[in-house]
């Protein structure tokens, strides 16, 4: 089946309201006055890759040989003891991962790579990051949007989960993600757990207690059959421009997903390969990150609240996700006459038509900019 017609890129939507920040707000916040705008619109990290990550990616440079689609072997040792020590999952070996292009690519494509087509359904949340329905169109399928196992229809063949959620910071339970595993295997499907903020969590219990994984024994036992688990090294340690990601869980489908990209020829670069290892090995940086992200969203969140806007879920991850209750395009609107962007929630799917993301990936001082602004706003209501 052809690939059919895609639909817009969504952000283009945003130039009007970009400008109009830009127009209420002059300056580029350079000189230290609190100018300019102030870009919350999109989670691309601001802060310095670690300079132990950048070392061993600069000692790696002698990269003349073509590199390995399945990763190194330090790479995948790498990736198992990380999933051991970080996220729960024990009993990992070099063939149950895979490393990736980034995320993105994975996610893009896996309905494609599993062979999925036209009569089958793609199952995602309701509040989603596009990619995941954007997927099931590069295959032919059908995306559907849905929260409920009970919901999901009989052609189910591939269930996204994501937790902690972008753009909602929803985190599933160990009982909701047994749940959605057993309901998927009863309908023939693969389960694939988009996992990449899982690092960040805020409120009670996520504060001081691990978010699950799908791969966690409480949630399949020992059975990773049709499961896998999706990660991404960009926003624990600032590697968005290194696309440093990886898949693990069931071997029969790591196998697979490694003889599509070897005759894809997608593979990680020699070099990306050994800063990962290294970023993999050191939790130290990552929990620096945490508390910055941490300490901007003890400024952010309030100076939203005190400005009008409920904030909803939002337990975990990059991102907070507000309403004024009102249509969100009315929102972004009104932010932007503060000289602050958002993205409204209608990127994300149709069933938040008032809410708006925020994120938390800015400098401290244009948080403190955005949150001054809002707190302003606030005492004028």
């Amino acid at each position: 089946m052809a690939l059919g017609e895609l639909p817009e890129y969504p952000w283009d939507l945003m130039a009007p309201f970009a400008a109009r920040a830009r127009e209420a707000v002059p300056g580029d916040g350079s000189s230290g006055d609190a100018s300019g705008v102030v870009d919350l619109s999109i989670g691309s990290p601001v802060d310095p890759t670690p300079d132990l990550i950048r070392r061993a990616l600069a000692d790696a440079t002698d990269a003349h040989a073509y590199p390995q689609t399945v990763g190194t072997p330090a790479l995948r040792e790498a990736i198992a003891s990380w999933f051991d020590r970080r996220r729960g999952v024990p009993g990992l070996t070099r063939e149950d991962v895979l490393p990736t292009i980034g995320s993105k690519e994975l996610v893009a494509f896996l309905p494609f790579f599993l062979g999925l087509g036209e009569g089958d359904a793609v199952v995602h949340p309701r509040a989603a990051y596009p990619t995941y329905a954007i997927g099931a169109a590069f295959a032919g399928a059908e995306a559907v949007a849905s929260d409920d196992p009970a919901d999901w229809p009989a052609n189910t063949r591939l269930v996204w989960l994501n937790s902690p959620g972008n753009p909602d910071g929803r985190v599933l339970s160990v009982d909701e993600l047994a749940s959605a595993v057993a309901h998927a295997r009863e309908l023939g499907a693969v389960v694939a757990s988009d996992e990449c903020y899982a690092e960040l969590g805020w409120d009670r219990p996520w504060d001081d207690e691990p978010i699950p994984s799908v791969l966690d024994p409480r949630v399949i036992g020992d059975d990773r059959s049709d499961v896998l688990a999706v990660y991404s090294l960009s926003k624990q340690s600032n590697l968005a421009g290194y696309r440093a990601a990886f898949v693990a869980g069931d071997p029969r489908l790591i196998a697979r997903l490694t003889t599509v990209r070897k005759h894809a020829g997608l593979m990680l670069p020699s070099p990306l390969q050994a800063a990962m290892v290294v970023a993999l090995g050191d939790d130290a940086h990552v929990a620096q990150q945490r508390e910055r992200y941490r300490a901007r969203r003890e400024l952010l969140k309030p100076a939203l609240e005190a400005a009008g806007f409920r904030i909803d879920r939002s337990e975990a991850g990059l991102y907070l996700w507000a309403t004024e209750g009102r249509d969100a395009w009315e929102s972004i609107g009104r932010l932007a006459d503060l000289g602050i962007i958002a993205g409204p929630g209608v990127f994300y799917g149709d069933y938040y038509p008032e809410h708006v993301r925020l994120s938390l990936t800015a400098t401290d001082e244009r948080i403190a900019t955005a949150a001054s602004r809002l707190r302003a706003f606030g005492e004028t209501l």
